[in-house]
């Protein structure tokens, strides 16, 4: 009986070692870190105030027609939705984005940006309608500028646009095609229009943005694996067999939250900290150098649409992360926005031009820890065996749903 009880006891304990499924894998500080980093710990999205038309239905269906109409772009030709695809997390998985020409960035995923303090890659933006005007005007996204688009709004949509926001003014005047950017052409004739003429025009552009962000605040992350399972964690259960980590994955989230040290900056459900860092990325041969958040302090501080500025609905009280918003520090020096890794492992190439085509490239950055081409780089060598590299990237891929 002895040797028989003896027997059980380590076919248990082997069982154990191979699913992986007993909590005390884990120490609390882990189940409380790993709690932190589950959906279920996600606050309700906050409202926007500098956005009064946010959470307006029909500005956000009005919002979702402009993202995949290709009649706002200056060949007619390109849509927010052929960058931002919406069967690809809204990204394209090209190492960068092409519309009307190729651009220098890697088209971001569009799942739970609302939560964003800054926006883009560097942060050039500080709204998440401010950003989506951005790319209308781009010569290399959508090339357009912003009497065409308002013409073409009140062309195409002009009932739908009023019943939302306000009348439409008389266009006519306008000339067909002028702005800040665009031809020499185009900037001549927006520098002739009044003040009152262009303020105008703003106005409505601004709008559009609005709307194009009260679409993109619907757009969610779901559930993975890893949720269920770290709830189940949270709440002292076992969890399903179909939401179990294998041992390699639970190593590897044991690694990502302690000795490589990822969550420091990919953080709480997300996975992002929503900060910049210089972590080393490797400058793209044949790209202009690029600086990073350095590069784009002044542009968001001057921006016309900005949270400071007059397009900006509700009080300035709004506007603390402008305010006090990081200007003139050298750990701003090619810089980068920490990107969430909810759904990573669906959306090769990585990093901000897609410098890596693999996870098993970037967790061998990481662990590497090269000098930065300029600037300081934050990360430092981890001295990791393949092993568990490979249980970091089995842990990654259980952040896709």
């Amino acid at each position: 009986m002895a040797r028989s009880l003896l027997t059980k006891l380590i076919a248990t304990a082997v069982i154990a070692m191979v699913a992986g499924c007993s909590d005390t894998d884990f120490t609390d500080a882990e189940k409380r870190t790993i709690a932190s980093m589950s959906l279920a710990a996600l606050a309700p999205l906050p409202s926007d105030p500098t956005n009064r038309f946010a959470d307006d239905p029909g500005a956000a269906a009005l919002g979702a027609t402009l993202f995949f109409d290709t009649g706002m772009s200056r060949d007619g030709n390109v849509a927010c939705g052929t960058c931002h695809k919406i069967d690809r997390q809204f990204q394209d998985d090209l190492p960068r984005g092409i519309g009307v020409g190729e651009t220098n960035r890697r088209t971001m995923p569009l799942a739970g940006v609302a939560r964003d303090p800054f926006f883009f890659w560097d942060g050039r933006r500080d709204s998440l309608w401010s950003q989506a005007m951005v790319p209308l005007e781009n010569v290399l996204e959508h090339a357009g500028t912003r009497t065409a688009y308002a013409h073409y709004l009140k062309r195409r949509f002009g009932e739908r646009y009023e019943r939302i926001f306000r009348p439409l003014p008389d266009l006519s005047v306008l000339p067909a095609s002028a702005g800040p950017y665009g031809t020499p052409t185009e900037m001549a004739a927006w520098a002739a229009m009044t003040d009152a003429q262009r303020d105008c025009v703003d106005r409505i552009f601004s709008d559009i943005g609005k709307a194009i962000a009260a679409f993109e605040r619907s757009l969610v992350h779901g559930k993975t694996r890893f949720d269920r399972f770290a709830e189940a964690l949270a709440q002292g259960r076992t969890p399903a067999a179909d939401d179990e980590l294998s041992a390699e994955e639970r190593q590897g989230l044991r690694l990502f939250i302690g000795k490589a040290n990822c969550s420091t900056c990919h953080t709480g459900p997300r996975f992002t900290d929503n900060h910049f860092h210089n972590t080393g990325v490797p400058q793209v041969a044949g790209l202009p150098p690029d600086r990073g958040r350095i590069a784009v302090v002044g542009e968001v501080l001057a921006d016309p649409f900005n949270c400071l500025g007059k397009f900006r609905d509700g009080g300035e009280e709004a506007c603390g992360e402008l305010r006090f918003m990081q200007k003139s520090s050298p750990e701003l020096v090619r810089a980068y926005k920490t990107p969430s890794l909810r759904n990573v492992a669906g959306r090769p190439p990585y990093m901000h031009s897609g410098q890596f085509a693999s996870l098993e490239q970037v967790v061998e950055h990481y662990a590497s820890a090269p000098k930065s081409v300029e600037g300081e780089t934050e990360i430092h060598p981890v001295a990791l065996s393949e092993r568990e590299k490979a249980a970091l990237v089995a842990f990654l891929k259980t952040l896709s749903d």
